[in-house]
């Protein structure tokens, strides 16, 4: 790539000169920064920075659900962290996921609510008890927080309903969806480009100074800066209280007559999957090795692989011949709590960050809160 040095005059005109504000990474929070930011300061020159030819994090590479809490993960979290932080992220999740529609359109990321379901194996049938006894609670919650009354209901036909093997229940929530994640990150770039945000692909940046990005391509000078990288973040926020973590997934070819229809958390939500293309997507199983999962390389391992093809022959597809068209691995990024990162670093830096593994729900609420922080 040519240094910015060696740009044209025009070149430096338009994209180094004046800028009054730099957001680094591509995805959900970092467009939905410049885009809010952009419609608050109509005249503010914007330039987006991204270290692949294609969106590098998880924005681009995720399962496309449009979840914001499974009643096995609820449970869980309010014995980990309490009741508060948890209806609050919970809160978080469902109105960020409410702006991405209203921001972007159900039709331009496919958005279908087709439900999702939290199965139960016998081994949890334990937790499982524990929880029904809770979902006329949690009902009462979200009701608070959606609107909409008895979200949460008891699935105990799921099996005979999608064919499944080894679950003996689930629990339904009839407000989450799916969405097309190419289709998402394709309208978020449009948008940008409708509202005169530039963005530079293949521009990874090495540091940050003050004022002064340094990237592969030469140095940028803003007025002010917003890391928005996620699960790459730790590189420029040591201090912080986030670690990448890895989640990889495959997906089938096309299966004919596939009757899968929905969102599914399985095992806690550590493995998860849906259909797309009359195909099924699968991913997780990060708590098999959570030391090697924290980590940015962005590669797939034989041994989690192996995993997921192997609860896809004896739980989800048992009756089904499949073959896996392909795999991938994004990086998420976590820390000790799922609330997000949001904060001024410095006079002129920022950071929307630590999304947990829910960007789609909750990032564009982060990047809208980031902008009005930088405003």
């Amino acid at each position: 790539m040519l240094n910015t040095k060696k740009w044209s005059y025009w070149e430096q005109k338009s994209f180094l000169k004046d800028i009054d504000l730099i957001v680094i990474g591509a995805g959900i929070v970092g467009y939905s920064t410049a885009v809010s930011y952009k419609s608050t300061n109509p005249d503010a020159k914007i330039i987006v920075l991204e270290r692949g030819i294609l969106p590098s994090g998880a924005s681009s590479k995720n399962a496309g659900f449009a979840c914001f809490g499974s009643p096995t993960e609820l449970f869980d979290d309010i014995q980990n962290f309490g009741e508060e932080t948890v209806w609050k992220t919970v809160e978080k999740r469902w109105r960020g996921l409410q702006r991405l529609r209203t921001l972007i359109g159900d039709e331009k990321i496919d958005f279908q609510q087709n439900g999702s379901w939290d199965l139960i194996t016998t081994a949890e049938i334990e937790v499982a008890n524990k929880v029904r006894s809770q979902i006329p609670y949690f009902n009462s919650q979200l009701e608070k927080i959606t609107g909409n009354k008895n979200v949460f209901s008891e699935d105990d036909n799921v099996s005979e309903k999608f064919g499944f093997e080894g679950i003996e229940t689930s629990f339904y929530n009839r407000l989450e969806g799916q969405i097309d994640t190419s289709k998402m990150n394709e309208a978020f770039y449009q948008k940008s480009i409708e509202a005169g945000i530039h963005t530079l692909f293949a521009t990874e940046v090495i540091s940050i100074e003050k004022n002064s990005v340094k990237t592969i391509n030469g140095d940028f000078e803003a007025r002010n800066i917003a890391i928005c990288t996620n699960g790459f973040a730790k590189q420029f926020l040591p201090d912080e209280d986030i670690l990448p973590a890895r989640a990889q997934v495959l997906i089938t070819e096309p299966i004919p007559d596939l009757k899968i229809e929905g969102t599914f958390h399985y095992q806690f939500g550590y493995y998860y999957f849906r259909n797309i293309d009359n195909r099924i997507l699968f991913g997780g199983g990060r708590n098999i090795d959570f030391e090697g999962e924290t980590t940015t390389e962005i590669e797939t391992t034989d041994s989690i692989m192996s995993t997921l093809k192997e609860l896809m022959n004896n739980v989800i597809l048992p009756k089904d011949d499949f073959k896996i068209d392909h795999q991938w691995a994004g990086i998420m990024g976590v820390g000790a709590t799922k609330a997000p990162i949001v904060k001024q670093l410095d006079e002129n830096l920022f950071c929307g960050v630590r999304l947990g593994g829910m960007g789609v729900a909750i990032g564009t609420l982060v990047g809208e809160e980031l902008a009005m922080l930088i405003s």
